[in-house]
């Protein structure tokens, strides 16, 4: 077995990998302890080099990923998805660049790459993006008709509201997510046009009640999807695991 073999055996361990897992979980930790000025003012210097040893074992890991797999590396989406969260990691936050301070707790993400439950997880939400986006076209022409309407039918009464196409939209995006839809905004507008509801209800019953669920229904057959082919690929490997085994066992007794 080759060095570069043995890398990627060693690094490839469940025992490494969860010892990964541990390290982004401490980092993460350790990251919410910088904003609290109480812990900074009593270990700042500890808590800043715990930092720095995370983000070392980071990039040991990154290095030794490269030198086992050369360029099939960046063949996998995961693994670029780690080598930029470390490279954002490691550029300085000097002057103007401050807020990549605060995209290193972005390294928590790294929990998705480590743990396979949830990169089932997020692997299921992309592959139901492309129905997704059929859905959330649906919903921007749901909403631009809502807008154009409520605007014309209350923007002179309610301005503040409705008086534009932009804060009809919002407004209606507020309607749609239940949060202070009644009181908040339709109740006031009846009392101006009691013949509101018959726009404002139809547009909850669409929008929240079909088209969002409409959405999760998608996400949750793409889950169920990538879960299945994951259980198939798993069901081959033993397949081909028992196959070979067999043929050895049936050359060993041919030799006998």
């Amino acid at each position: 077995m080759t060095l570069r073999d043995r890398a990627g055996a060693f690094i490839d361990r469940p025992l490494v990998r969860n010892f990964i897992l541990g390290v982004i979980l401490f980092n993460a930790a350790i990251l919410g302890l910088e904003t609290s000025d109480m812990a900074m003012a009593r270990a700042g210097g500890l808590i800043t080099l715990l930092d720095s040893i995370c983000l070392a074992i980071f990039v040991i890991e990154i290095a030794i990923k490269l030198f086992a797999r050369g360029g099939g590396f960046f063949h996998d989406g995961w693994n670029i998805f780690d080598f930029v969260i470390v490279a954002i990691s490691l550029i300085p936050a000097a002057q103007g660049l401050s807020v990549l301070r605060a995209l290193r707790i972005l390294r928590l993400l790294r929990v998705l790459s480590v743990t396979p439950s949830l990169r089932r997880v997020v692997e299921g939400l992309m592959s139901a993006l492309p129905g997704m986006a059929s859905v959330f076209l649906l919903m921007g022409i749901i909403f631009y008709i809502g807008s154009v309407m409520a605007t014309k039918l209350f923007g002179d009464s309610f301005p503040e509201w409705f008086g534009t196409l932009g804060r009809s939209a919002y407004s209606l995006f507020q309607i749609m997510t239940l949060e202070s839809w009644s009181m908040g905004i339709v109740r006031p507008v009846m009392e101006v046009y009691p013949q509101a509801w018959a726009f404002f209800v139809p547009f909850i019953l669409v929008t929240t009640f079909a088209v969002v669920n409409l959405v999760v229904g998608l996400i949750v057959n793409s889950m169920q999807d990538a879960h299945h082919e994951e259980e198939t690929e798993k069901t081959g490997n033993y397949r081909d695991d028992v196959t070979a085994r067999l043929d050895r066992i049936e050359k060993l007794l041919e030799k006998r």
